[in-house]
């Protein structure tokens, strides 16, 4: 009888350590002030660290889960350097709402790539049982109707590329390169 029970105990003890620490405090609509500013300043320091080629840094703001999965820096900034150039190298950035996916927050960042397109990355957080937060993938997804709000008066040029930060204080970058469309 006790040899039936083990394998159950084993079950159970093994969806309580995959079970996100605090699920329900992690819904974005639950998230206290401390905790937005900490989620932004992760993201912030990552872009950061990729701006300077810095993978051992950038890899330590990635979940335990991502950094399982991609195993060691190289690898994983290889990985961002092809499939996320937006995220890899912005011109600029700014920080929008929160939402939950996945039962976990996700901030919204708007990016301008190096080619001049803004994109709307969804990046997952997670809180980690020492408190700290993590990121637990990147979604990046198409805002073709942006641009409507990115356009003022007299247009701001775009930040030079190699130069990543907020988007100017008017919160405006001016109409993008091109025919005007985002994505």
């Amino acid at each position: 009888m006790a040899r039936s029970f083990i394998p159950i105990l084993k079950l159970v003890l093994l969806l309580l350590v995959l079970t996100p620490v605090g699920a329900a405090a992690q819904d974005a609509a639950n998230l206290g002030a401390g905790d937005r500013a900490a989620i932004r300043q992760v993201i912030e320091k990552q872009l950061d660290a990729f701006q300077r080629d810095a993978a051992g840094e950038a890899f330590t703001y990635a979940s335990p889960m991502i950094q399982e999965k991609f195993g060691d820096p190289a690898t994983f900034m290889r990985m961002v350097r092809t499939g996320y150039p937006q995220v890899y190298r912005p011109r600029a950035y700014e920080f929008e709402g929160m939402r939950t996916l996945r039962g976990l927050p996700a901030q919204e960042v708007f990016l301008i790539g190096p080619s001049g397109r803004g994109t709307l990355a969804l990046y997952i957080m997670e809180k980690q049982p020492s408190g700290r937060w993590r990121i637990d993938g990147v979604r990046i997804t198409r805002t073709p109707d942006r641009m409507s709000r990115a356009t003022v008066p007299s247009p701001a040029p775009l930040p030079a590329p190699g130069r990543v930060g907020p988007l100017p204080a008017s919160g405006h970058l001016g109409p993008l390169p091109g025919n005007g469309q985002v994505g």
